[in-house]
């Protein structure tokens, strides 16, 4: 079910954030380079990013509803009630082409097996009209997988059409696979970085790439500075053949230990400082997503209520309007009693 979605789910890859080496030195830098680049806002203002989020949320959601028609399809006589049957109809007629796409294909496969095992064995006629009939099963591929798409549509035009059926459905996570989850979970992590990328400003932006750019120079420098040190320090022991300069290059040594311990241990501090502005920006982007989450929940949930209240308020109406047309036929009636009595 939904071939064409499931399939882009092993060739997602999430991304990778690469460590990043030390800060320049704290002594030589203003407090504020220390300070965490969050972005200063936390809501999206303008129009175009909600759009932006609106639409992919809209994505997201679409795809957590296909990724269990499988589960519907498996699973007939308890979703059936939930959903209706115009639903459970789509659906089954969803499957039939997807059952056909299968087949065609695994008859496909087996085809071209059988032709490359006797290529040479049979004769030019036999392997041309073999290869003319695997052709044109071939060509009835396109229009069926746009079939599929079309009912892939059908059903999710349906489902949003009913929020209850489709709040009832998205809520059977039990029955969505493994691959379909990691494609969502994806989707998800995409949505953080896509909304920190709204809420960070073209300045802040700046700030940040420049912040990454002094690190990365400071480290390179830093490391510069170790491996001349090492590299004189190894030169010097090779030339300790006498004690007035055993004491010497001791006392070198020394001195080249403190330095190097001076710059690993502000290395130290750098990593920790970054580790810990790399957590705190976690913990923001959780938070926000978290709110973002229970604001649709609560949109959800609003619409779902006025579907309710829409659907009281129209019985409503509808039997008030019955009992109306039963009050008109008696007071029909009554007059046609009236009239008999003065004949």
């Amino acid at each position: 079910m939904a071939l064409d979605i499931l399939a882009m789910a092993p060739l997602y890859q999430v991304p990778t954030i690469n460590r990043i080496g030390p800060k320049t030195d704290p002594s030589k830098r203003p407090a504020d380079s220390l300070k965490p680049f969050v972005p200063s806002k936390i809501k999206l203002t303008t129009i175009e990013a909600k759009r932006i989020m609106s639409v992919l949320d809209e994505a997201i959601y679409k795809v957590e509803l296909v990724t269990l028609l499988s589960y519907v399809a498996s699973n007939r006589g308890n979703v059936e009630g939930m959903l209706g049957e115009d639903i459970m109809r789509a659906v089954r007629e969803h499957e039939d082409l997807c059952q056909v796409l299968l087949e065609i294909v695994r008859c496909l496969k087996e085809k071209e097996r059988q032709l490359q095992e006797q290529d040479e064995a049979k004769e030019e006629g036999w392997l041309r009209d073999r290869r003319l009939s695997i052709e044109l099963q071939k060509s009835s591929l396109p229009p069926l997988r746009q079939q599929i798409k079309d009912s892939t549509k059908n059903v999710l035009r349906l489902l949003l059409s009913n929020p209850q059926a489709a709040s009832f459905l998205q809520m059977q996570t039990q029955g969505r696979s493994a691959e379909a989850q990691s494609l969502i979970d994806s989707l998800n992590e995409l949505r953080g970085f896509l909304f920190e990328k709204l809420l960070t400003s073209p300045m802040e932006a700046r700030d940040k790439a420049q912040f990454i750019q002094d690190i990365s120079k400071q480290n390179s420098v830093n490391q510069q500075i170790i491996d001349t040190l090492e590299n004189e320090l190894a030169e010097r022991m090779k030339d300790r053949h006498a004690e007035e300069e055993f004491e010497d290059l001791e006392a070198v040594h020394r001195e080249e230990k403190i330095m190097l311990e001076e710059l690993r241990r502000k290395h130290q501090v750098l990593v920790e400082e970054f580790a810990q502005i790399q957590e705190e920006r976690e913990i923001n982007s959780k938070k926000r997503m978290e709110a973002e989450q229970e604001m649709l929940h609560m949109v959800r949930a609003a619409t779902l209520i006025q579907a309710v209240w829409k659907g009281y308020l129209v019985r409503s109406l509808l039997r008030s309007r019955k009992k109306r047309g039963k009050g008109k036929a008696k007071d029909k009636e009554k007059g046609k009693a009236k009239g008999k009595g003065k004949k």
